[in-house]
């Protein structure tokens, strides 16, 4: 399994990073976790196939993690020398049926019906789907939106959380219990903190509670720029390795 962050940003404009999304290549499954503004031409900066994606996870409708969607959408329409035939599935929270409804309205048809097969499925807190044979992936509520969701894929060449947006959540540590690599939001400083969003106390204890293998930290708002954020993260209490996620950064699993 292969890991790669398409985005690692937030809403402000940053030259280096677009807004979230992370693509993941899993036997013959290639997934996005959420579809910020930006990601689909980091997509092709980094030559991971948008033509080939089989399914996109929302993890909740702020439009910094689904801005790109109708343009992923309008591409895979227009934008390719041969017609796509095989399916998509968008995956998202309670919602996201009617979501895409009120894109359509607004955009068009192609946003349910671009000419191939649109599978939409509603991941409820606690809900599983299966993607192939052998491949889960698991939703969890978080406290964020009242929609947001992260999520656990397991694999047999390893396994990956990822919590989209989130404050620090018992629950959801131990959902994400042991994960390979665990891609967690840690977006302001901790005399900055607020609702809904990780710090680097927050994502430590999240950390703590998972002890994945790897912790990489994304959504860094300016507040933290030029920090050391794996060393506040350590400091708050995080033994584990860690890494800051930066746009283009490569993580295999191998299980």
């Amino acid at each position: 399994m292969e890991i790669t962050v398409v985005g690692s940003g937030t809403v402000v404009p940053h030259p280096e990073r677009v807004c979230a999304c992370y693509h993941v290549r899993v036997r013959e499954l290639r997934i996005l976790f959420d579809s910020g503004p930006g990601a689909l031409h980091h997509l092709a900066r980094f030559r991971l196939g948008w033509q080939a994606i089989t399914h996109v996870a929302l993890t909740h409708f702020h439009t910094d993690h689904i801005g790109d969607l109708p343009i992923l959408l309008f591409a895979l329409k227009h934008g390719l020398a041969q017609p796509r035939s095989a399916p998509l599935s968008l995956i998202g929270p309670t919602g996201i049926a009617e979501f895409l409804r009120k894109l359509k309205e607004s955009f068009g048809d192609y946003m349910l019906d671009p000419g191939f097969p649109v599978h939409v499925r509603e991941l409820a807190d606690g809900g599983e789907l299966r993607l192939d044979d052998v491949v889960w992936l698991r939703a969890c509520a978080t406290p964020h939106t009242e929609a947001s969701t992260a999520y656990r894929l397991d694999t047999p060449e390893g396994s990956l959380g990822y919590t989209g947006d989130t404050d620090f959540d018992e629950k959801l540590g131990k959902f994400l219990a042991a994960v390979d690599v665990l891609i967690a939001e840690c977006s302001l400083p901790d005399d900055q903190a607020i609702k809904g969003h990780l710090t680097p106390t927050r994502a430590a204890a999240l950390a703590c509670l998972a002890r994945p293998g790897q912790l990489v930290l994304t959504h860094v708002y300016p507040q933290l720029e030029g920090r050391d954020l794996a060393a506040l993260v350590r400091l708050a209490g995080w033994d584990g390795p860690v890494d800051v996620a930066r746009d283009g950064m490569r993580v295999a699993v191998r299980g």
